[in-house]
């Protein structure tokens, strides 16, 4: 059973999506103003890794991941260049789809962008106004914070402290130091929309909660983001769709990445100590980062220096190895013919071990240096065995199961890593077409349309596509 480590609650618990088979996923993403660190590569790639192991355990995840293309960082940034924000988000959005490629990501179900949603954002704000916890002044909207008593559920953070702890805002506007702003009115040379207070734009709490609610509905199962993100902004998302929607609970697990250091001190761009994800992956192998990147649970920090990510290259390069010695003796067989041997039954007892284990591991909260121990110790069983085994068979099994292993993790061999970029997205284009085939099937059926519904199956059927109904919905493989 996968248990996830929820901080709403401060347990692990056990997963049970809120529908069926069903994973609908929510993570923080960019705010486009600036080159991504390192340090949000780490996030990028551990989410990344979360859904791919969701699949794998069979679930049909809905990804969505965001574009922050307003705030007042990116209006400093476009004013100090000179350049329009939706210039300057457009050239960091590419830069962040070019590295997204470089670690292997999968694309995401949707990436929004903030300002595509400035209706859902309003008409959000406004209920708030109208549930009496958001009030209005001179065009500035603010959500008050000791109107809401569950504030603070996801930090536990006393409201009386709340003013020590947040950064807050000096704004005599505010009835309480500790509110926040919904919508901020217009301001000479930044941009905005028209809103029932006036021309403005939102705070940038306001995004991820209507988001969240546009294309996964509430309540949902997962959201994601760095540890930084719990409180204001987690907090404050809660806070917003709570008091909008009427929904207690708006999320049901709560998801934090440790942070990534740099000799134990957190890397910000603030402070300055940073490497930017761009100048590490063209320093370095991008497979080898993947993998530097996963090395650490996902909740704790994780130290950057030049020794750990060498450390990956060379563990990079021990699977890598192993890999073409098993494809080295597959060739000699296909040669001289099979015969079983002692090393068979080895061999193929470590790869039914390794699955087992790999998933016991990650079943634990993601845990993703354990599954990699499991996955090295698998690669010495290789190394040792390979050499002696006489059955071309329990080599290709043994190298699809490191494949697909090292796959969850975002780490591609053989004909993974070879494969060209076309065959790469032909692969992703043919799950969303076959997953979305299989929606319009389920509408069909639900309206008791059963003949479309067979129509859509047998036709899939006659393209090498099996679909198979679940008491937890359908899925499919190819037969």
């Amino acid at each position: 059973m996968l248990k996830v480590y929820n901080t709403r609650t401060r347990e692990k618990e056990d997963f049970e999506p809120l529908d069926g088979n069903n994973v609908r996923m929510y993570v923080c993403g960019p705010t486009v103003y600036d080159y991504p660190h390192i340090g949000n590569a780490r996030s990028f790639a551990v989410f990344d890794t979360i859904r791919r192991y969701l699949e794998y355990k069979g679930y049909r995840v809905t990804y969505i991941t965001n574009f922050t293309d307003i705030d007042d960082k990116m209006i400093n940034r476009a004013n100090e260049e000179g350049i329009t924000v939706t210039e300057l988000a457009t050239r960091f959005i590419a830069e962040y789809l070019a590295i997204a490629k470089q670690l292997n990501l999968k694309p995401a179900t949707v990436n929004p962008r903030a300002t595509e949603h400035m209706d859902d954002i309003i008409e959000m704000v406004d209920l708030i106004i109208k549930n009496g916890i958001g009030y209005e002044v001179d065009g500035d909207v603010y959500f008050s914070v000791p109107d809401f008593k569950a504030y603070g559920s996801l930090s536990r953070i006393p409201m009386n402290q709340l003013s020590s702890v947040a950064r807050v805002e000096v704004d005599e506007k505010k009835r309480d130091p500790r509110d926040f702003a919904l919508w901020k009115a217009e301001k000479p040379g930044e941009p905005s929309w028209e809103s029932p207070w006036g021309k403005g734009r939102p705070g940038w709490h306001a995004e991820c909660s209507v988001m969240g609610k546009h294309y996964l509905g509430l309540p949902f199962d997962i959201h994601g983001g760095g540890q930084d993100l719990i409180f204001p902004h987690h907090e404050n998302e809660i806070a917003q769709s709570s008091a909008a929607y009427g929904i207690e609970v708006p999320v049901k697990y709560w998801l934090h990445n440790g942070f990534l250091t740099i000799d134990s001190d957190k890397m910000s761009k603030s402070e300055g100590n940073f490497s930017t994800a761009r100048e590490v992956l063209d320093h370095y192998d991008p497979q080898a980062v993947r993998l530097y990147l996963v090395t650490g649970q996902y909740r704790q920090p994780l130290d950057y220096n030049d020794k750990a990510v060498k450390q990956a290259i060379q563990s990079l390069e021990r699977i890598k190895n192993a890999a073409d010695a098993m494809t080295g003796r597959i060739s000699i067989l296909e040669k001289i013919g099979s015969r079983e041997t002692e090393a068979d039954k080895k061999l193929a007892d470590a790869t039914r071990k390794v699955r087992e284990a790999f998933e016991r591991e990650m079943d634990d909260d993601f845990n993703t240096p354990g599954a990699l121990s499991e996955i090295f110790t698998f690669v010495r069983e290789i190394n040792t065995l390979t050499s002696d085994v006489g059955g071309a068979a329990v080599l290709r099994e043994a190298m699809a199961v490191l494949t697909e292993l090292l796959g969850i993790l975002g780490i591609a061999i053989g004909d993974d890593a070879l494969a060209g970029e076309g065959e790469g997205q032909a692969v992703e284009t043919l799950k969303g077409v076959v997953d979305f085939l299989l929606e319009l099937r389920e509408e069909a059926r639900v309206s008791k349309d059963f003949a479309k519904a067979d129509q859509i199956r047998d036709r899939l059927g006659t393209l090498g596509i099996e679909v198979m109904d679940t008491k937890d919905g359908p899925t499919w493989k190819m037969s």
